[in-house]
């Protein structure tokens, strides 16, 4: 693979764009998506040919963008975030505040879930029970005689 441009003599050709894809689990739409959206904490550098050239760094970016994205931030939190560290030191506290309340609305979405994983349990024992016992047959089933 070619060396980035800009990069000097010895210096590794980076990460493929396919090679991130693998190690990521995002697409190749979804590495263009994030460069074009400004998600990355850097342009990412091309070689001579325009080839794509990442750092293990941009991998470990990923990873927790993939983290962040899955418990349901939004794509425009995560710019907001990516802007606020890109922008380098001085904003912590900014994006402490963005990181806590993304927790927060992470915890509340745990407690949802785990109120319908009872509820979903409760019946999942009581099906076990009727099925055990024989008595299933016309468990909620509506329109039928009991």
């Amino acid at each position: 693979m070619e060396r980035p441009q800009g990069a000097a003599p010895g210096d590794k050709a980076g990460l493929s764009i396919g090679e991130v894809a693998d190690a990521t689990g995002l697409s190749v739409h979804a590495l263009r998506f994030f460069e074009r959206e400004e998600l990355f904490l850097r342009p990412i550098p091309r070689t001579g040919g325009g080839r794509r050239a990442y750092a293990p760094a941009d991998v470990e970016w990923l990873a927790l963008c993939n983290r962040l994205r899955a418990s349901g931030m939004p794509i425009a939190t995560l710019k907001e975030f990516a802007r606020l560290v890109r922008s380098g030191p001085g904003n912590e506290p900014d994006r402490l505040a963005l990181l806590r309340a993304h927790e927060r609305a992470v915890r509340e979405r745990v407690a949802e879930l785990q109120q319908s994983l009872e509820i979903i349990h409760g019946k999942v024992t009581a099906y076990e029970k009727h099925v055990r016992e024989g008595t299933a047959a016309g468990v909620w089933a509506p329109g039928l005689p009991r």
